[in-house]
C-alpha cells in the first residue's frame, strides 16, 4: 500500500540543545533504517520549511500507523496521511 506523508516538523525552542541534537539524530538513524528495508520509499524536504514529503510503501495502515508513531520526532510533528491507488494513466 502507498501512501503520501506530510510531516511539519515543530520543536520546542525551549527545548535543550543536547536534546535537539540527540533527537534529529535518532530521526535520521530511523529514517534511513526504514529507507534501507524499502518501506520509506522517497522523502523530500519542502524548501524553506523544517517539513518532507514522503512515500511509503508499507503492507498495512496499522504498519504506517507503527512506523509514525516510532518517529524520534513525533510529538513535535503535524502529519497528514494520504493513501495513493494506481493512476489509469499511468505507465
Amino acid at each position: 500500500m502507498l501512501f503520501e506523508v506530510r510531516m511539519d516538523v515543530r520543536i520546542p525552542r525551549e527545548l535543550d540543545r543536547q536534546t535537539r541534537q540527540e533527537t534529529i539524530a535518532r530521526e535520521k538513524a530511523y529514517s534511513q533504517k526504514l529507507q534501507r528495508g524499502g518501506e520509506w520509499k522517497h522523502i523530500w524536504r519542502i524548501v524553506g520549511k523544517y517539513s518532507n514529503i514522503s512515500i511509503f510503501d508499507v503492507e498495512s495502515t496499522d504498519r504506517l500507523h507503527e512506523i509514525l508513531w516510532g518517529l524520534p520526532l513525533f510529538e513535535y510533528m503535524e502529519i497528514d496521511v494520504t493513501p495513493l491507488a494506481q493512476h489509469p494513466s499511468a505507465i
